[in-house]
């Protein structure tokens, strides 16, 4: 998303609510930054997985940036795990109310997710301003249910799904992209000789995709002897996966820098040819700013929210998607 001439007011509070996985924190984190260049001060809220993403972030060390971790569950199954998940939110919204008060916080950012929901649930009982913002292409179960009184609603997209109702509280924004990601913005493309080192990057969101594990190998396997030898693979394989991978794509001669988290991929994005991964929003969003062909292979949701991701991609030509 590029800078806006939009007025922020200075010397506030905000908090700013999240899912524990990369794709609402990173939004998260880059708004954050914003915030604080106009000298308001931030307070995190998320739930445990959430904070090992912002202890690697670039916020861990501000002294303007304050992080809680907030009780939170998903809706369970049965009466046992349902009654289980309404305890934690109560727990957790009661928490989030006493955090909002004592630090007198002036509005309250949700990204989806539900560790995002009792902060910003607490503050639509005390009145403070809430505003939802939605990385996908489809308006996710937690905003959902938080939508019908927040002050309002920042999408994507033009087409948004489930935002129908709530058009006169709704702004088209884009995805929020890190400082890093947004200086690469349109950089020029690592050239490719015929015969020349061709770069694969390979991520499977933030969480890493046992399915890339599983198949890379194999289809590199599969190329001739002088294609194996021009491929200079980043690749990210969950922390179980990474020596088996290795074996595999040594004993094909492939050369691989293979890690269970990238925390340089501006870099990895700015210097790969192709880009292969899943396709959450942020993921999209990175991809699509610094500007680099991709194949998505969206995870399989119900309601197929990473599909409509890439599909807006792919259908103006940037990116293939195989599902």
């Amino acid at each position: 998303m590029k800078k806006q001439n939009t007025k922020i007011s200075q010397n506030n509070t905000i908090l700013l609510s999240a899912g524990g996985t990369g794709g609402h924190l990173f939004p998260a984190e880059a708004l954050a930054v914003e915030f604080i260049s106009r000298d308001n001060k931030v307070i995190f809220a998320t739930d445990a997985r959430g904070e090992k993403f912002y202890n690697k972030s670039s916020l861990k060390n501000d002294k303007n940036v304050k992080m809680h971790v907030l009780p939170s569950a998903t809706w369970g199954s049965g009466i046992i795990g349902k009654l289980s998940a309404m305890i934690t939110m109560a727990l957790g919204i009661i928490k989030a109310m006493i955090l909002l008060k004592k630090n007198k916080v002036n509005a309250v950012v949700g990204f989806g997710g539900y560790p995002s929901f009792p902060a910003v649930y607490a503050a639509q009982i005390l009145g403070v301003p809430t505003i939802l913002h939605e990385q996908n292409a489809i308006l996710g179960k937690a905003n959902i249910r938080l939508a019908i009184k927040a002050n309002h609603i920042a999408v994507p997209l033009p087409n948004t799904k489930g935002v129908e109702k709530y058009k006169d509280k709704t702004t088209v924004t884009g995805n929020p992209v890190r400082g890093d990601i947004l200086n690469k913005h349109k950089a020029s493309p690592v050239a490719l000789t015929e015969n020349g080192e061709f770069n694969i990057f390979i991520m499977g969101g933030s969480q890493g995709a046992k399915i890339f594990g599983d198949i890379i190998p194999q289809a590199l396997e599969l190329l001739p002897q002088h294609l194996q030898k021009r491929i200079n693979l980043n690749m990210q394989c969950r922390a179980e996966q990474i020596e088996e991978v290795k074996t595999k794509l040594d004993a094909i001669g492939i050369s691989v820098n293979i890690r269970s988290f990238f925390t340089d991929v501006a870099d990895r994005l700015e210097q790969c040819h192709l880009f292969i991964g899943r396709s959450g929003a942020s993921t999209v969003a990175d991809v699509t700013v610094i500007g680099r062909p991709a194949i998505f292979v969206p995870m399989q949701h119900a309601d197929q929210q990473q599909k409509l991701n890439a599909d807006v991609i792919a259908d103006i030509g940037g990116a293939w998607v195989i599902t």
